[in-house]
């Protein structure tokens, strides 16, 4: 769909729920959109996956309804200027500390006048659209998510909140786990604290507050804590754990 109009709703404060694509086949990226998410991750920070193939999941994304988010390698402008030009409606950027690297996202993210973004959108050939129009809207159409997951960049929270031209923070609380010294601990009490106070932080400054986790279950508890952009799991997770209970379910009965 172009185009999107999930800022809009980022704006709202609308629940947007997400699945992580986990792998770079059509066909399982088909399923994945059938299942309505507002947005998905796809990862390039760990995952092995060059632009050239996964754009083509970005085109689909849109065709669906669905906003594409990649999550680039590092906060650099050849790897976000070319998430967008092949179709994410977003960039996610890791490891964002201090305000310098925000304003470095958002120099790379946007357009002139508000940042220094080279001009090629690539994906509108083949969605059969207007390059002209994609170029005059791409500051308000795309949306660019920063990720908190260190203490320094917790300690600078305020400085990060208080500039403007990006619309999503969102607390890695793998990552910050390990920067609290918890590794492998999302739900440690200290990373816990952090992110209920990032939430009543965050209140008024006009961007989205968002998160990840692996199950229902914890995704229902961070919604419940303000949380409105939500990634949960993925469907081969989820539906490894729910064809598993369906094999035990029927076993116990007809074994």
């Amino acid at each position: 769909m172009y185009p999107s109009n999930i800022r809009e709703k980022i704006k709202n404060r609308e629940l947007l729920l997400s699945s992580s694509v986990f792998s770079r086949e059509f066909h399982v990226a088909a399923a994945i959109y059938q299942t309505e998410p507002d947005w998905v991750w796809i990862d390039q920070e760990h995952s092995p996956w060059g632009t050239e193939s996964i754009g083509p999941l970005c085109i689909m994304a849109r065709q669906h309804g669905v906003a594409g988010v990649i999550r680039v390698p590092w906060n650099n402008p050849g790897d976000i200027k070319k998430a967008y030009d092949v179709g994410a409606v977003g960039v996610m950027v890791p490891q964002v500390d201090n305000s310098g690297e925000v304003l470095e996202a958002i120099q790379y993210s946007k357009y002139p006048p508000i940042g220094e973004r080279g001009i090629a959108p690539w994906f509108a050939a083949p969605m059969g659209i207007d390059a002209g129009d994609v170029i005059k809207h791409a500051n308000d159409e795309t949306f660019l998510i920063l990720q908190m997951e260190s203490v320094e960049a917790y300690e600078k929270l305020d400085e990060i909140l208080a500039l403007n031209h990006f619309e999503v923070l969102l607390v890695g609380p793998a990552d910050l786990s390990a920067s609290l010294g918890v590794p492998g601990q999302p739900s440690h009490p200290k990373v816990e604290r952090i992110m209920r106070d990032v939430s009543e932080r965050i209140k008024g400054t006009g961007k989205s507050l968002a998160t990840t986790f692996a199950t229902p279950e914890e995704a229902k508890r961070w919604i419940a804590e303000g949380y409105r952009m939500m990634n949960v799991g993925s469907l081969l997770t989820i539906g490894s754990i729910a064809m598993k209970r369906i094999y035990e379910e029927l076993r116990d009965e007809f074994s």
